[in-house]
């Protein structure tokens, strides 16, 4: 019966791809499975340890594309996102689009914010998707829950993004959320309106459109590869968190500017934000926080106060030997608010060292230390991390 079953998907598979060629159409099945040992020691808490994907870097999807004359095409993602504890599928991407070599490509649908993979972000963070990430460990890279930071996992719902073609090494992307007030209200729970505690979409009130935009600009100069971006994100203030008139809420406002420099084996690379009013900048995703932000046992320090200002750089060098890739990495969050006590400031500081087994399995692991300084809090919960972890994509 096993071997009937198998056979019969791999029958299904050969009559797809022959279906799916006849139309010309690709259709691409793939993903990736990581497993990290992780000690988490919290200051005023007993020290944790896992055999998991908090992260849930570990993911399945199809890609869909389609030649359609004159360099263009079509193409199609779906990714779900999973870990190796019971949660089996969790969406991530969902889009369709168009792309092209002149002008670049045009996104319809659930995707990443552009501070997360389009400059800055994961795009400069070796050990994104793992515990010792620079997203909500120690502040270093906002990681809002709404999906409009850095942290993994998470995307934004109805978005239309636009990404250029390089123009002699410069170019840039838009994306905007037309904000429905009825269907996309903020649902991020406390001070800043809805009922959830840590989930929520964009979307401003009445209609109101939320957007980012982006640019950077690549060049070489002999041995010596240069990256320099800048950004800007809007997340307007919604119909029931204008109604929390205690919190006196306004749009959110996030600036980011950073840049890379690599030569031969070494390579730095750095960015600065700063945090406006913040909304959604003022929570945690889960994976960023490597599991629900409501337990005091878990990282979320790199969310800012509901209303108020506040900053976060992050640092980090990397020297490559062999297929051995050792990193040093940190930087600091400063939470600002209007009131003295909530004032709060965490500090990260990383080590560790990745190794390519093959293209397509990987080794990692490292330690991170983070000291909080939490003016609300009679405990700092400081945070030691010890980790190692595979990961292979298929």
């Amino acid at each position: 019966m096993k071997n009937k079953l198998i056979s019969t998907v791999i029958i299904s598979i050969v009559l797809f791809s022959i279906a799916t060629s006849v139309y010309g159409t690709k259709v691409t099945f793939g993903g990736r499975i990581q497993s990290e040992y992780s000690v988490i020691d919290v200051e005023g808490i007993s020290s944790q340890s896992s055999i998991d994907d908090p992260t849930f870097y570990s993911a399945w999807g199809l890609s869909v594309s389609e030649n359609l004359g004159n360099g263009i095409s079509a193409f199609a993602v779906v990714d779900y996102g999973f870990n190796l504890s019971g949660n089996i599928g969790a969406a991530r991407e969902r889009y369709v689009g168009l792309s092209s070599d002149t002008w670049g490509q045009l996104k319809f649908g659930r995707v990443h914010s552009l501070f997360a993979d389009y400059a800055g972000g994961w795009t400069i963070d070796p050990f994104v998707y793992t515990t010792l990430q620079a997203a909500g460990s120690g502040g270093t890279m906002i990681a809002s829950a709404n999906g409009l930071g850095s942290g993994p996992y998470t995307a934004v719902n109805s978005v239309i993004r636009f990404e250029s073609a390089s123009m002699n090494g410069f170019s840039f992307a838009a994306m905007i959320m037309p904000g429905d007030s009825g269907r996309l209200e903020g649902n991020l729970g406390g001070d800043l309106g809805g009922a959830g505690n840590n989930a929520g979409n964009t979307g401003g009130a009445n209609g109101e459109w939320d957007f980012q935009v982006m640019g950077k600009y690549v060049f070489a100069y002999q041995d010596h590869k240069f990256d320099v971006f800048g950004g800007y994100s809007r997340d307007n203030v919604s119909t029931a968190q204008k109604n929390v008139t205690t919190a006196n809420l306004k749009s959110e406002e996030v600036g980011r500017v950073g840049g890379v420099w690599a030569y031969k084996q070494f390579q730095i690379q750095g960015q600065y934000e700063y945090v406006s009013n913040a909304l959604g900048a003022a929570t945690c995703s889960d994976a960023a926080a490597l599991g629900s932000i409501s337990s005091a046992a878990r990282q979320c320090n790199s969310e800012m106060n509901a209303g108020a200002n506040g900053s976060a750089w992050y640092a980090g060098g990397q020297y490559k030997m062999g297929n051995a890739t050792l990193v040093v990495q940190g930087g600091m969050t400063d939470a600002n608010s209007t009131s003295f006590r909530e004032k709060r400031k965490a500090e990260s500081f990383t080590v560790g060292m990745l190794y390519d087994l093959s293209k397509r399995s990987n080794l990692f692991g490292g330690y991170q230390r983070v000291n909080v300084k939490d003016r609300n809090s009679s405990e700092d919960r400081d945070r030691d991390t010890w980790t190692v972890g595979l990961r292979h994509h298929f």
